[in-house]
């Protein structure tokens, strides 16, 4: 049986001032033709179909249409709300969809339930779960814990319950959206940190054939059986050296795997350049850069008079202006955000205190309490969002 796995297309996402939903149509083309002309079986989706709860009335009309194409091929597609999508709205019309081969999977209590499809060989048993949240189905999935490693390996305990229970020889596959460790992130992916530990094991996936992950922005193989599809686009210049890709996954009877990368269109490259502004703008080496999207860090020890109306000049695609001197005074005008840049929620409550304490850094027992604030905090915030 022969797979797409994709994931976290954040449709409505701009990058940076740039508006991205032509991009993201021309990727969803060239994603329909892919299903056509490779002869696939079933489309995976692993999570963050929107970029937000409530996206855009545009967005929702461009996922509206490539269902339509989607279903009309006749083709199953599994998909899986993350978390930055609103499950409660991405699920809405799930029962009707699914009968057009659309199979939403937004509620984590049907971690269990899987999609049946089969091929020559026998049935394939297909598991979405969508992202867990731990402090809102701890309870529903009975975990020891309100972290992720718990909810995700009690959601994994029931699809191993049920396939337990299937025909000797049925083949799996499980949809998911979290922060395997062994991963690599990018600036762009929204932290999901819980208590300190934003990743769970790849082992947590043992017992089924196929794990096709979503949540990370880079293409990624963890094993030959736990993978990230990646995001189609780049929505973080940390992304500059990415190449975006699909999986083509075929699971053959025996349930072995083989994997091969279906390249996404580019709508433009991306570029990453430094040093002094003069050299910036004279540097013939650079001029392969002058039709890309373009961030600029400056190391002139002294801020340069209206950099970023020069630098325009030469590259008319630039999108983003940094400033990180070399060495003297200067780089004191590095922004409060770059300061911030790489940094979790916990570890600038911790500096805050020990900054407010003269020195005197955070305890065991406060940093507890910071994590258990900034836990509560996010649990409210998400509760909040999918309400509105």
């Amino acid at each position: 049986m022969r797979f797409l796995h994709t994931s976290d297309w954040h449709l409505g996402r701009s990058f940076h001032r740039v508006n991205l939903l032509t991009a993201q149509r021309t990727f969803l083309d060239h994603l329909v033709e892919t299903v056509r002309a490779r002869e696939v079986d079933a489309v995976l989706v692993a999570g963050d179909v929107y970029d937000r709860a409530v996206p855009p009335l545009a967005a929702v009309e461009l996922f509206d249409e490539a269902l339509h194409r989607l279903a009309e091929l006749g083709v199953p597609t599994v998909m899986i709300s993350g978390n930055h999508d609103s499950a409660r709205r991405l699920g809405v019309g799930a029962g009707l969809m699914e009968r057009a081969g659309i199979h939403l999977r937004t509620d984590p209590a049907g971690c269990g339930t899987p999609v049946l499809l089969s091929d020559a060989h026998g049935p394939v048993a297909l598991y979405g779960l969508p992202y867990l949240e731990p402090a809102m189905v701890r309870d529903t999935l009975g975990a020891q814990r309100a972290d992720h490693a718990a909810v995700l390996g009690a959601a994994m305990d029931r699809v191993r319950a049920d396939l337990a229970e299937r025909p000797a020889g049925t083949r799996s596959v499980v949809l998911a959206h979290a922060f395997v460790t062994g991963g690599t992130a990018s600036d762009s992916e929204r932290d999901i940190t819980v208590g300190g530990v934003a990743s769970v094991p790849a082992g947590v996936f043992d017992g089924v054939d196929y794990a096709a992950l979503g949540h990370l922005h880079g293409c990624q193989t963890l094993t030959e059986r736990v993978r990230y599809s990646g995001s189609p686009l780049a929505y973080s210049f940390s992304e500059a050296d990415h190449r975006k890709t699909s999986w083509l996954v075929e699971l053959d009877g025996a349930g072995a795997v083989h994997a091969e990368r279906v390249d996404a269109p580019v709508p433009r490259a991306l570029a990453r350049i430094r040093g002094p502004l003069e050299r910036l703008l004279d540097d013939p080496a650079l001029a392969r850069h002058e039709e890309s999207w373009v961030e600029a860090t400056l190391t002139d020890a002294a801020r340069p008079h209206e950099p970023m109306a020069r630098l325009v000049k030469r590259y008319p695609h630039i999108l983003s202006l940094v400033f990180d001197p070399d060495e003297g005074p200067a780089r004191s005008l590095a922004s409060y955000a770059q300061r911030l840049r790489g940094r979790s929620d916990q570890e600038i409550a911790e500096d805050f205190v020990e900054h407010v304490r003269s020195g005197r850094a955070a305890d065991e027992r406060e940093r507890a309490e910071l994590r258990s604030a900034i836990d509560e905090v996010r649990a409210e915030d998400i509760t909040a969002e999918v309400a509105r």
